[in-house]
């Protein structure tokens, strides 16, 4: 019920050439055909910048890594002598 037949198909097509006429018709598909073009560009490079972004957060991100990941000089494991307990 749902899926349109090619009688349909037909009938959407006469009522768009009655709409618009036969010379409007290409003019319409061709702008949609290049606003399609269009927006794929763009969104193909939004996609572009993203993952430029993503890999200078990786980049930057990595040698934080790096210096957090080096132990601090331990602290000694002896205690002074004052606290030492008496024996």
């Amino acid at each position: 019920m749902g899926a349109m037949s090619p009688t349909h198909w037909l009938i959407v097509i006469g009522v768009l050439v009655l709409l618009f006429g036969a010379k409007k018709l290409p003019q319409m598909a061709r702008s949609v055909g290049q606003s399609a073009r269009v927006f794929k560009g763009e969104m193909k490079g939004l996609r572009d910048d993203e993952e430029k972004a993503d890999q200078a957060d990786t980049t930057a991100a990595a040698p934080a890594q790096v210096e957090a990941a080096q132990p601090q000089a331990a602290a000694p494991a002896t205690a002074p002598a004052a606290e030492r307990p008496a024996a």
